[in-house]
């Protein structure tokens, strides 16, 4: 902590470990059981409560609440964590809650993604690398987010729903079912499917190879009119041949929320 620069109005608890470079704006508290990795910024007026550990090379603006307790009826102040990863930014008044004993006992966000301004993830949630979640996107409990996922603006996934690597929700969809990877949701009411994130895949990286038969294996979850399980089958015959589709296949196996169709 002898390299930090902390503004002489913060409040940093006795046990809390700051690493070198570490920066902390005014009149932002950050309690005992808070590790928090160098060269991470956070700014004025934050609150940070543990156990929370954050890794290094972080930016958190103004306002934003990190660690808070789970909003859920059942914790009664059992030791529960957040652990968020590394080069993440996270921008004002975002809110992220520590897990609870029934979901596994942590909050997990992984590295380089960007929440934006009001942005909350709750107690339990799993979240890749690489995801943007517009301003006021909201994870309910227990929510598993896939690497390169985007959330538009005002999003809503409910609890336990899993959405898959390279899906993009649109703004205002709210997702009540799991979300295979690479699939695009609209608003509709309730987030409908609508098609591949192509752009998304296109920009990073996937030729037009990858691209048809990801195409190809939505077409026949969505559009073909099978059952589920007829076009269990079907992609079980195309993941022969694509990695992609078996890992959308892998995915939709694993499920215990009902898909999104």
């Amino acid at each position: 902590m002898s390299d930090s620069l902390i503004h002489p109005s913060a409040v940093i608890e006795p046990g809390a470990r700051l690493g070198g470079g570490v920066r902390v704006g005014a009149f932002t508290y950050i309690g005992a059981d808070v590790e928090i990795g160098d060269n991470t910024q956070i700014g004025p007026h934050c609150s940070v409560h543990g156990p929370t550990r954050i890794g290094r090379d972080n930016c958190i603006a103004g306002h934003a609440a990190i660690g808070g307790d789970p909003q859920d009826k059942k914790f009664r102040g059992e030791r529960v964590e957040l652990v968020i990863g590394d080069r993440n930014t996270i921008r004002e008044f975002v809110t992220i809650n520590r897990g609870t004993s029934g979901g596994g006992g942590a909050t997990r966000i992984g590295n380089d993604n960007w929440l934006l301004a009001y942005t909350h993830v709750a107690h339990d949630c799993l979240v890749g690398d690489h995801c943007v979640f517009s301003n006021n996107a909201t994870l309910a409990g227990h929510v598993e987010i896939g690497d390169h996922v985007i959330l538009s603006g005002f999003a809503g996934i409910h609890q336990f729903c899993r959405i898959g690597a390279h899906a993009f929700i649109g703004m205002g969809a709210f997702v009540n079912g799991d979300v295979p990877p690479f699939v695009m949701v609209a608003q509709d009411g309730y987030g409908r499917p609508r098609g591949i994130n192509s752009e998304g895949l296109k920009r990073r990286g996937f030729d037009a190879e990858r691209i048809g038969a990801i195409k190809r294996a939505y077409r026949t979850l969505y559009v073909a009119g099978s059952s589920l399980d007829e076009a269990r089958a079907r992609l079980g015959e195309m993941a022969g041949s694509s990695a992609d589709v078996r890992a959308l296949l892998d995915f939709i196996d694993a499920g215990e929320r009902p898909l999104l169709r």
